[in-house]
């Protein structure tokens, strides 16, 4: 998966003028995405890609109408909070682990 840079990348999806989140993800990827930002009031856009050969795997676009929104800033800002009430880390939000403790860093 890819880091979060803090690049604003917006278009359309339709008719909608929107705010990418992420492109190229998976099904498991693109609920989880879904999930967390409908959570945290957002109106998310969901495009399928087309498929380069009917064997390739479906992928998606997962993308907001809030033209603001920008994932980096809202993580590293600790705007964004987990289905339980906790803030969503980098970690989280790369699904690296399901650990919500709000720290960046670990003092063992």
């Amino acid at each position: 998966m890819a880091s979060l840079d803090g690049k604003h990348s917006f278009g359309n999806i339709g008719e909608t003028r929107v705010t990418f989140v992420e492109k190229g993800v998976d099904e498991n990827r693109r609920d989880f995405l879904k999930k967390l930002l409908e959570h945290n009031g957002l109106e998310v856009v969901i495009e399928d890609e087309t498929r380069k050969t009917e064997d390739a795997p479906q992928v998606y676009t997962v993308a907001v109408t809030d033209m603001v929104f920008n994932p980096t800033i809202w993580i590293f800002e600790r705007k964004m909070k987990t289905l339980d009430g906790h803030k969503v880390t980098q970690d989280y939000w790369f699904q690296r682990t399901t650990d919500t403790k709000p720290q960046y860093w670990k003092n063992s």
